[in-house]
């Protein structure tokens, strides 16, 4: 529980352009990005943001294609807040905030085109593979956004296609090569708290935060998706210059998680 007296303490810091643990309002905690961790997924990573860790796995199965994608392929995403990450994370059906962050990393990989949808293709209109793709916050620690953002990107870059016989059925431990994939998305996220806007916020500094706006980059940098979230207001102005800062910070990101 944080207590009223440490949120005024925070604003103030911030209000003075300083945070609790010594970092500027645009500096982000350090990132570890480890690609590989499970043996019995397609794909997986686990990317530490400060003490924040967010596993990402990614499964292939064979499935059916959307009546109206016959010609492409289905990618599937789920968030789940493990009990064990925060003392307000329960076990259950996913919450609001878990369909949230899902649909925020999902509606960025998805809109930035990174998967080649239309190389899943097994039969035309019967057959495709569908990437499940399930995101695990191990430990919540603030910005779950970036974290989840990184490790999604992360796990993709590993994932490989298993082998089919001649009945479709996956042959286990054997693949035809990896995901294919036609660009890197990250997403990076600004928060205000009052008048003061700044990024990777740590759990404390999420207590005072008003909203946020999150910005799907490509390796390109074309903007692919923008999101608001909760229910403070932005001005224009305000949302055009983090969208710009973003654009240009997400390509050191894309670098990390491409190596």
């Amino acid at each position: 529980m944080i207590t009223q007296t440490t949120k005024d303490y925070l604003v103030r810091l911030l209000k003075r352009e300083a945070r609790r643990d010594g970092r500027k309002l645009s500096e982000w905690r350090k990132v570890v990005i480890e690609k590989g961790i499970g043996e019995n997924a397609e794909g997986s990573a686990r990317v530490k943001l400060g003490d924040t860790e967010v596993i990402v796995g990614i499964k292939m199965q064979v499935g059916e294609p959307y009546p109206d994608k016959p010609d492409e392929g289905v990618m599937i995403t789920m968030c789940e807040f493990l009990p064990m990450a925060s003392s307000s994370f329960e076990a259950g059906p996913p919450g609001e905030d878990e369909i949230e962050l899902g649909r925020v990393i999902d509606r960025g990989i998805r809109e930035g085109k990174v998967i080649d949808t239309k190389k899943l293709v097994i039969v035309p209109g019967e057959k495709v593979w569908t990437v499940f793709m399930d995101i695990y916050v191990v430990n919540d620690d603030g910005n779950l956004y970036d974290a989840a953002a990184l490790a999604a990107m992360a796990a993709l870059t590993t994932a490989k296609i298993p082998k089919l016989d001649e009945n479709y059925e996956i042959i286990e431990g054997e693949y035809e090569g990896k995901l294919p994939l036609n660009h890197a998305v990250v997403s990076l996220t600004a928060y205000k708290a009052g008048d003061v806007i700044f990024y990777d916020p740590t759990h404390q500094e999420e207590s005072i935060i008003d909203s946020r706006l999150t910005v799907g980059v490509r390796d390109d940098g074309k903007i692919v998706s923008l999101q608001k979230g909760m229910e403070g207001s932005w001005t224009e102005e305000e949302v055009l210059k983090n969208i710009e800062f973003i654009q240009k910070k997400a390509q050191t990101f894309i670098k990390k998680v491409m190596k």
